[in-house]
């Protein structure tokens, strides 16, 4: 069986078209051919991750700012209404361990309020 899968494999190299690990196959491979080998040590599986699955993670859905003064705050009482930054239908922003990594929009699941994600915000890593 294992032969099978290394032949189909091998064939998925034959193509002309078909570019080798070793041949960048864009600008941005090239820039980066020689710091691929550091990603030699990643996890390639799901059965690689299982160490990081029960972490518990943080996960905050923000429907939108305001900033006031202690004044205003103190003053506000039950039925007070606080303005929000973001206008009716715009994206939420959902955080994971207070780190900003999507985006979407809230849904009503049964009667529970719920939220679907639209966009995945991709972040430099660095810093």
């Amino acid at each position: 069986m294992a032969e099978e899968s290394e032949l189909e494999l091998e064939n998925l190299g034959d193509s002309e078209n078909s570019a080798t690990p070793s041949e960048p196959t864009s600008e941005l491979d090239q820039d980066l051919g020689s710091t691929m080998e550091d990603f030699d040590d990643l996890p390639r599986t799901s059965a690689d991750l299982e160490a990081v699955y029960d972490i518990p993670v943080q996960v905050s859905a923000v429907l939108g700012k305001s900033s006031m003064q202690v004044s205003e705050l103190l003053k506000l009482g039950r039925g007070a209404v606080v303005e929000l930054d973001r206008k009716v239908g715009e994206a939420i922003d959902i955080y994971v361990n207070n780190r900003l990594v999507a985006r979407g929009e809230v849904v009503v699941v049964e009667d529970r309020l719920g939220v679907t994600m639209t966009e995945i915000i991709k972040t430099d890593r660095t810093g």
